[in-house]
């Protein structure tokens, strides 16, 4: 059986753990970057997944995190926005992973892209080339099969009348927006009553920071907005949580979100205060699927909210709006 059949199956959770133990023991044996960094923790047979060691984010910067035999064979490079340094690098051996993660969280948490018009509103991402976000929003462009759908490189003056085009089609208006580029959209009045909004990736310095609960306030007031998403991913990651109006944020089978304490990056907890995310991707298969993030979330039932971004990192576009 191949990782993607592996990786996209249901699972209950012994066959989360059970791939999970399994996907370490390939990392461990095929990633030297992840290996060395186990074996210096001497933490190389985890008793539990909470005894699993968790790569720091910042590796991504300085390292090549993949699996060694696979150094220079990747089908896909992708890089952070790099806002204020060095862009992180995700290398990326089966694009088709990536595809498999991306279109089945899409169809689980918001629909068949088919049954949207999709438009992308992520101009910094296009500018700078190389975005994930982009790669994703495109392809779900392409499958909405709608000449309507498209990416918004120029005017957003353009966006009142795609919407009215795709009422006579008979089909809804699905806004895929980078959060300063939909705050931008206050300013011109623009209803969007009747799309699907989803917001991601941040102020990125461009505006004020806000709360992420302040800020779908005042999207949802000024653009009128009733359906109102965020999408949780980055760079590092293959895979993305979503949130809806209760901006809890819920992931797929194969993602799990692991709680850190703070002030010391070894010590879980059980999240109820303020914890760093560590992430459990099974989808980094060929790179690595223990991720230690710089996020701030807490627990929120079965699924966890941001709440801003640890001191001293970098202000990336990871959809982080901070308190």
């Amino acid at each position: 059986m191949e990782w993607s059949q592996k990786i996209f199956k249901k699972h209950d959770r012994k066959d989360f753990e059970d791939l999970t133990y399994t996907i370490f023991q390939y990392q461990m044996k095929h990633c030297s970057v992840y290996s060395d960094f186990v074996n210096a923790l001497d933490r190389t047979h985890p008793s539990s997944l909470e005894e699993i060691p968790f790569l720091p984010i910042s590796f991504f910067k300085s390292k090549k995190i993949t699996s060694d035999e696979l150094l220079n064979k990747a089908e896909m490079t992708f890089k952070s926005s790099g806002t204020q340094g060095i862009r992180s690098q995700h290398f990326v051996k089966d694009i088709s992973i990536y595809e498999s993660s991306f279109n089945t969280s899409f169809e689980f948490f918001i629909g068949k892209p088919a049954s949207f018009v999709i438009l992308g509103l992520l101009p910094n991402y296009l500018e700078q080339g190389d975005s994930s976000l982009v790669y994703m929003v495109s392809n779900l462009i392409e499958q909405s099969t709608s000449k309507l759908s498209r990416f918004i490189l120029g005017s957003t003056a353009e966006i009142p009348r795609i919407i009215d085009d795709a009422k006579s089609e008979g089909r809804q208006v699905l806004l895929f927006g980078v959060s300063y580029s939909l705050m931008d959209l206050v300013d011109l009045d623009i209803d969007l009553s009747s799309c699907t909004v989803i917001e991601t990736g941040g102020m990125k310095g461009r505006r004020k920071e806000l709360s992420k609960s302040e800020m779908h306030k005042v999207l949802k007031k000024e653009l009128n907005i009733s359906r109102l998403y965020s999408e949780y991913g980055m760079t590092e990651l293959l895979s993305q949580g979503y949130c809806k109006e209760d901006l809890v944020f819920h992931t797929p089978s194969w993602m799990k979100v692991v709680f850190r304490d703070v002030s010391d990056p070894f010590s879980l907890t059980t999240g109820v205060k303020s914890s760093g995310l560590n992430i459990i991707d099974l989808a980094n298969v060929y790179s690595c699927s223990f991720i230690a993030t710089d996020d701030l979330g807490i627990k929120s039932g079965d699924g966890f909210k941001i709440i801003g971004r640890i001191q001293n990192t970098d202000i990336r576009g990871c959809n982080l709006l901070i308190e």
